[in-house]
């Protein structure tokens, strides 16, 4: 089997383990639809009192929060991504199977997380995010090329998603648990990713600094392709230079880690 086969049968096996998971999947739909329900009632009303806040008008405010909630578990924002479980993996000392595999270390954990990323945009992603555009007034372009710039940020936002969640992952070469760094990559990706509000309502220096960070690449660069706020090119070449620079970090520090061979357990 080629090397690209081989990864492709990996991400469908993602694909497939993830829709398996039927009531966890109705449960997650349930549950973004909901909290998006509650935030969409608060962006109305602060939107009320700041019309035009951040550069949207409302409508681009309530399809922000549907898409935030379709990106929530595709991009494992809040977790739930295959980190954990190559965390326990490096914790047990099973990595050593994985080392031994004819394939890649990050490659295959890529194309891992990238059929888990695919399942959950569609499987959990999408229901909550048409309900809204069902109930409310959205902002939907009517441009083809602007759905177009849109998915392949999507798909760039993956990829930086998993360089991040790859280095957390790698953490647990070196430390006993790697619970503390997980849930402050989890506080980040909430705060600086856009997940509460909008990276463009951010005051001052803070506005400026957090829209630099490889988190604005996760939901806030493909929304402000959705919605208008930005030209797709130079955002897909930001988010693009943050996946290859997360990535090579990764490999970097997979290299020194495998070097090292510090496997906890064993």
């Amino acid at each position: 089997m080629g090397a690209g086969r081989l990864y492709a049968a990996v991400a469908a096996g993602g694909f497939r383990r993830y829709a398996t998971y039927r009531a966890a999947t109705a449960a997650g739909v349930f549950t973004n639809t909901v909290f998006g329900l509650i935030l969409v009632s608060t962006y109305r009303a602060l939107w009320d009192e700041r019309p035009h806040l951040g550069g949207y008008d409302e409508a681009q405010a309530v399809t922000y929060v549907w898409l935030g909630q379709a990106f929530l578990s595709t991009l494992a924002i809040g977790g739930g991504g295959v980190e954990d479980e190559l965390m326990e993996r490096i914790r047990t000392g099973d990595v050593a199977i994985d080392l031994y595999r004819p394939a890649d270390l990050q490659l295959w954990w890529l194309a891992a997380d990238l059929g888990r990323a695919c399942f959950q945009l569609l499987g959990r992603g999408l229901v909550p995010f048409v309900f809204g555009a069902l109930c409310f007034p959205v902002y939907l372009p009517a441009d083809a090329g602007r759905w177009a710039a849109f998915l392949g940020a999507v798909v760039l936002a993956m990829l930086v998603g998993f360089g991040i969640r790859y280095l957390v992952a790698l953490s647990a070469f070196w430390l006993l648990d790697g619970t503390g760094v997980v849930q402050m990559a989890w506080l980040l990706g909430f705060f600086c990713s856009g997940m509460l509000l909008p990276l463009n309502v951010f005051p001052g220096a803070l506005g400026e600094v957090v829209r630099v960070l490889p988190w604005s690449s996760l939901l806030q660069a493909p929304a402000d392709i959705l919605l208008g706020q930005a030209d797709p090119l130079p955002t897909c070449l930001f988010q693009a230079a943050w996946a290859v620079a997360l990535l090579g970090a990764g490999r970097l520090l997979q290299s020194a880690a495998t070097r090292r061979v510090v496997v906890q357990g064993g």
